[in-house]
């Protein structure tokens, strides 16, 4: 049986404020996280992720009051992260109306972190984000909102998190990160080959047809984006009746 490829919209936030740039930097305004969330629930969204982008940098905890707003607009899955250091932290997440917990930073710099999360909560509840970076013939692994370079291969890392109980991985290419030049293919694929948990696309999408090509050159589970869909380039519906034409599958 073959799964619904899903399409996942993703609010970066910074101080309250739903924010979008290239490269991790140049950071502009794009709208509040309560009323995207909505818009996009109403608009065929598949899943949601929030993400706290100078939580981690910047040493503090995801603000709950925003995640329980933000979730009470939706009746779709919803990854939170950002700033997550401990099992407290995410089941303060959890309990806050989110149904996944997203871990990148303290993945990296406290791995047993994912073993507690996926042994307490459950394998589906750990979303473990890789930031990658190509260098030479490999891609390396960032952190701290993709400012921290950390010497580790990104498919090493990949098949570690898997075996440490991570139940699904985000994967963002920094080097597409906000270029709308289109997913990064090669990543993607490398990553899918090595492990058996599902994995959700990130960085550079920028037209339909990106969504097309990342669903069918790789076996990725999910793709997600945020210009495109905070800028309105194109509604979600509009995607998924676009991608159904391109015979990818999308729930409707």
């Amino acid at each position: 049986m073959t799964l619904s490829k899903r399409i996942i919209p993703c609010l970066d936030v910074k101080q309250g404020r739903v924010v979008k740039g290239e490269h991790f930097v140049n950071l502009k305004d794009a709208g509040d996280p309560v009323e995207l969330g909505a818009k996009y629930r109403d608009d065929g969204a598949d899943e949601l992720v929030f993400l706290d982008i100078t939580a981690s940098p910047e040493k503090r905890k995801t603000v709950s009051e925003m995640v329980r707003n933000v979730a009470a607009k939706l009746d779709i899955p919803f990854t939170v992260g950002g700033g997550i250091s401990s099992i407290e932290d995410a089941r303060n997440i959890l309990c806050s109306g989110a149904d996944k917990v997203g871990i990148n930073t303290m993945a990296i710099e406290k791995p047993e972190l994912i073993t507690e999360i996926s042994e307490r909560f459950g394998r589906q509840c750990c979303v473990v984000a890789i930031d990658a970076k190509r260098k030479e013939n490999n891609f390396e692994v960032f952190s701290y909102g993709a400012r921290k370079a950390t010497g580790i291969d990104a498919i090493s890392w990949a098949q570690k998190v898997e075996r440490l109980g991570a139940g699904e991985i985000l994967l963002t290419s920094i080097d597409r990160d906000g270029t709308e030049d289109g997913f990064d293919i090669e990543l993607t694929r490398e990553i899918m080959q090595t492990v058996n948990i599902p994995v959700i696309a990130s960085g550079g999408c920028g037209k339909l047809e990106h969504f097309v090509s990342v669903f069918q050159e790789t076996i990725v589970d999910a793709a997600l984006a945020a210009s495109v869909f905070h800028y309105n380039e194109f509604s979600i519906s509009t995607l998924k009746k676009f991608l159904l034409e391109n015979q990818v599958l999308v729930r409707t």
